[in-house]
Parts: C-alpha cells; structure tokens; sequence
C-alpha cells in the first residue's frame, strides 16, 4: 500500500491524525521510532536547514529534494508544505506531479502572494478568489492517483477577516481539495467554529507563540480537526538543545556521555546494512567454493 493510501485510511478513521513537524532523515526517523502515524515536512523548518528564514526563498527543486529525503527515512506518511505552489496553475500542477513522484502523501497550497511569508508573521498579501482557486483545480487535477491528497490552505483570516477565510476554504473544497487548512484563526472561538463553516475536513496548524491562542492537541479531536501539525516542536527543541550545549563547551563543559557511535547509528538501521554487508561476502565466498 502507498502512503498516499494510508494517509486517506488515516482521514477515513475518524481520530485526528498528529503530524509532528520534521526538517531532514534525523527528525524523520526520530518521529517513526516515537510511533507516529505521520509527519509533516514543515517549510519554515526546511528554509532554516538551508540558512534561511520562512520568507518565501525556498524553491519547488529544494522541497522536493528535502521531502525525498524525508520520505527515504521512514515509512509512514508525509504531510509537506509545498507553499504557493511556485508560481500560477502551471507552476502548481508540476509542483503536485513532483511531490507525488517522490512518495509524498500530502501537500498543502497556499493562497499568498509569491514570494509567501510565515502564516504567523505580519503583512501577508493575497492572490485572488478566483486565482487561489484555480491554482487548486490544477492541483486537483495534477496528481495521478486520487490518493494523493491536496490540501488547501488560505492565510485570508490576518488579511481579509474570518469570513473570507470559510469562503476561500469552501471554494478550494468545491474545487477539488481533499482538506481545508484555515491558517491562524485569531480567538478559540474561531478555532472551535472552523471545523463547523468548513463543508469537509480541516486541519489545525499548532504553532506556539503564533497568531493561534494557546491550543492543545486533545482540543484538536474534541474540536472535530481531521489533522494537527506541530511543526516548530522538533525544531525549535534542537536550537534550544545546540545552545544550551554550546554555551557549556563556551565554557569548557561537557555534557555527561550519552550513548555510543555504535548506539547512535543503530537508531538509523546499522543492523539492516550490517546483514546485508555479510549477505554479499558469504555469497562471493559460496561462488568462489
């Protein structure tokens, strides 16, 4: 079964799928092992594993490369951000067909001007109604199999009000989305009347700190959310983790040894190339017998 087919079984299950935010192979990996049942490639986090920030300057090719290696750690689904879609319908309709190739589940589009900026930041700016919701017609239209899911999102809450934010969010529905992403609704009660105004399921996008009020994942089932991403907690844990250790060595300090090379490189499948390593010699040494 594909990914993309597991994640519709995770939609269809009715329990609201947690997809903790990765950035590369490690994060990947570390999420499967934690018994997630999907993860979602975060952009923000992508630029900064680039040296950028999430202002837009991550192309479609980079993505693409980062959810390919994403995709080769681990075996559940990935949910990846893949911003405007990089361009108008045309740029959208390569960028669902590269995704999918790859062996992502999901991706989201967004209705921002491109370049785009965080969902949480200020002075965001839209394209059109009817641009937005072209882009996803083409999204809908690109993927190969109807497990691929699309999912749209609208950043119209910060610019154009609430009203406009269900609006967009029905007419990307109507339009061929599988899910609506209503970005940062700005009070719990919007937070509690989205999954009702949105005629299909929605995502939760659980940022801390953000535009968002303080939100917890067990709000997420309770509130009717047929998806919660957690994009900045792995993220932000490894910068708080690299400078709390830095600032020790800074100092001439050493945390206490955690683990061996041999341990840390088990949590990434040694035994499974060690076997195989072992498989290929006995096979030379039975042909040479």
């Amino acid at each position: 079964m594909s990914n993309a087919a597991k994640f519709r079984e995770l939609l269809a299950s009715g329990k609201t799928i947690i997809a903790p935010g990765v950035i590369d192979g490690i994060t990947a990996t570390l999420v499967k092992q934690a018994g997630f049942s999907a993860a979602y490639m975060t952009g923000a986090g992508t630029s900064a594993t680039l040296g950028y920030p999430d202002y837009g300057l991550i192309t479609m090719t980079e993505m693409v490369a980062n959810a390919t290696r994403i995709v080769n750690s681990m075996d559940i689904p990935l949910v990846s951000d893949a911003d405007t879609g990089y361009g108008n319908e045309l740029n959208v309709y390569r960028t669902v067909q590269e995704f999918e190739r790859v062996g992502v589940a999901a991706i989201h589009i967004e209705d921002q001007v491109f370049p785009k900026r965080c969902g949480h930041l200020d002075n965001k700016e839209l394209v059109s109604r009817e641009d937005y919701v072209a882009k996803i017609r083409a999204a809908a239209a690109a993927r190969k199999t109807k497990d691929f899911c699309i999912i749209a999102r609208t950043d119209s809450r910060a610019v154009a009000g609430y009203d406009e934010a269900i609006a967009r969010a029905n007419a990307a529905l109507a339009a061929g989305a599988d899910v609506a992403f209503v970005e940062a609704p700005q009070t719990m009660e919007e937070v509690a009347a989205v999954p009702k105004a949105v005629k299909g399921p929605c995502l939760m996008n659980v940022v801390r700190g953000g535009k968002t009020p303080p939100f917890e994942i067990e709000d997420a089932q309770r509130l009717g959310y047929a998806i919660a991403i957690v994009p900045g907690l792995l993220l932000g844990g490894i910068i708080q983790t690299c400078d709390r250790l830095l600032a020790d060595l800074k100092q001439g300090k050493l945390p206490p040894v955690q683990g061996s090379p041999g341990g840390t490189f088990a949590r990434f499948g040694a035994a499974d190339w060690d076997v195989r390593r072992t498989a290929f010699r006995d096979e030379v040494k039975q042909a040479a017998e």
